[in-house]
């Protein structure tokens, strides 16, 4: 006879361990959601319904995000298919519909020559520790995530197709906004929220 107080065994397998990982996790062909696990939909606040078999696009807060977020993965995949990043989504659906927040997302397309046929994907929610305190453009929260990761205006200009002077004026009002002197303080603040 089993203890009263015994747990229910849990079958460990590949299923499980996708369903149960405490981080978002993303299976996808052509951009498409083909599979998601529990995580990633209590992150969005969305059904299994709402997103298994819809765009990306869905988490993005604008057309325009998705469509130039797209361009910069094909741009900056690793020789292996591996890419990361720190970018702006929205939630969309539960008590925080349509909330933006920061959030690390990293993986790998399985063919880098076709860098969106098929991939795998991790969604981070940094919202604990990263705040969007200023209302900020579809193109300075661009402007930021590339900010955080070290690129120059230069760089920052090459990967989003756009002169670097015209980042240095992006740049100058995301300085405002977080009422920072210097970039390094702005970065500072874009992190600390």
């Amino acid at each position: 006879m089993k203890p009263a107080t015994a747990e229910k065994a849990v079958t460990l397998d590949y299923q499980t361990a996708f369903d149960l990982a405490p981080i978002g996790l993303v299976l996808s062909r052509n951009r498409l959601i083909v599979d998601c696990n529990r995580q990633l939909l209590a992150m969005f606040g969305a059904s299994r319904e709402a997103l298994v078999g819809r765009s990306f696009e869905a988490l993005y807060p604008t057309h325009d995000e998705f469509e130039r977020t797209g361009h910069r993965i094909v741009a900056s995949l690793d020789k292996q298919g591996f890419y990361a990043d720190e970018r702006v989504m929205k939630r969309v659906g539960g008590p925080k519909q349509g909330e933006l927040f920061w959030c690390h997302v990293s993986g790998r397309a399985l063919d880098p020559a076709q860098p969106h046929a098929a991939g795998i994907w991790c969604f981070e929610d940094l919202s604990s520790r990263r705040q969007l305190k200023a209302e900020l453009t579809a193109r300075e929260r661009e402007i930021a995530a590339l900010l955080i990761d070290g690129l120059t205006s230069k760089l920052i200009g090459k990967r989003l197709e756009i002169s670097p002077r015209t980042v240095d004026v992006y740049r100058a009002r995301l300085m405002k906004k977080f009422g920072a002197a210097t970039t390094p303080d702005l970065v500072h603040k874009l992190l600390a929220g």
